[in-house]
């Protein structure tokens, strides 16, 4: 599996590009419907204002986006640091540098929006001669091909990977070795209704949130981070790390979590397309 990907990422940029276009989208989108109802539903609910017109814009703004996300996905595995560099222009690093230095590690809370699996170059761009580690905390795939694609795929660039479910443990035992992390939390899917202990009004749906990155950062005394991803143009994106509290300790219950769902919005707002709407966020809603 391996070798194949190694051998598709060899191919130009244009012709994933391409077949992007001509036969994943169209696929995707007209052939199989992947999800099309949910995706409809949840533009329109989030965006009660925009005409029907404009939701089905960006409905097929996002298709077009989610099958870059295929082929970008593959031929990230191939690219150098140099050609990354490029595409993934990665801001304000030296205040993850600066707070890691200072309390020994952070979090940075992130969302599925862009393309959060270039992430992980962060690991090879910055952090790795700066004497820090990035760990990128995933959930296990039911599908075991898939899980094993995609830590293949995530671990290229280096860093660790850390399964949701030992997230705890492994902070602990790398905390122990005195290893500097930079710890990666996807914390915008929908958490399950038994153990969602924040709530909020977000993109017009009453919606609950994981609260992992608030929890593990006072605990440990981490700074917590949000990374505010967008794309300038198709292929190429930015991430500015903004800081969302500097020292946990001192901030009120859920007031992390909720600084975080904030930002989330504002940076879906700037381009709806580039989020996973195929997500189906609000599954659950609050027990009364």
């Amino acid at each position: 599996m391996e070798h194949l990907i190694k051998v598709l990422s060899k191919i130009p940029i244009g012709i994933h590009y391409f077949f992007a276009d001509w036969v994943l989208f169209p696929i995707i989108y007209y052939v199989v419907r992947y999800r099309r109802k949910l995706v409809r539903k949840n533009l329109t609910d989030s965006f009660p204002e925009k005409s029907a017109r404009e939701i089905r814009r960006i409905e097929k703004q996002f298709y077009h986006h989610f099958a870059d996300l295929v082929v970008e996905t593959i031929y990230g595995y191939g690219l150098s640091e140099n050609d990354m560099r490029e595409r993934v222009r990665f801001g304000n690093h030296e205040l993850v540098k600066r707070l890691a230095d200072e309390h020994g590690s952070v979090i940075v809370m992130l969302a599925h929006i862009g393309n959060w699996e270039w992430f992980t170059d962060y690991n090879r761009q910055y952090l790795e001669r700066d004497g820090l580690v990035q760990g990128s905390v995933y959930r296990h795939q039911a599908n075991e091909q898939m899980n094993k694609l995609m830590n293949i795929l995530r671990s290229k660039h280096g860093g660790i990977l850390i399964e949701k479910q030992t997230i705890l443990r492994q902070m602990i035992i790398l905390r122990r070795e005195g290893k500097k992390m930079v710890y990666g939390f996807l914390s915008d899917q929908k958490p399950r209704p038994n153990v969602t202990r924040y709530w909020t009004e977000f993109l017009h749906h009453d919606t609950g949130f994981l609260d992992g990155g608030e929890v593990l950062g006072k605990k440990f005394g981490y700074p917590v981070l949000y990374a505010y991803i967008r794309s300038p143009k198709r292929g190429y994106y930015e991430v500015q790390f903004e800081t969302i509290a500097e020292d946990p300790a001192t901030t009120a219950e859920n007031e992390i979590t909720a600084l975080y769902a904030k930002r989330l919005e504002e940076n879906i707002k700037e381009q709806p397309e580039q989020w996973l709407w195929t997500h189906n966020r609000w599954k659950w809603g609050r027990r009364r």
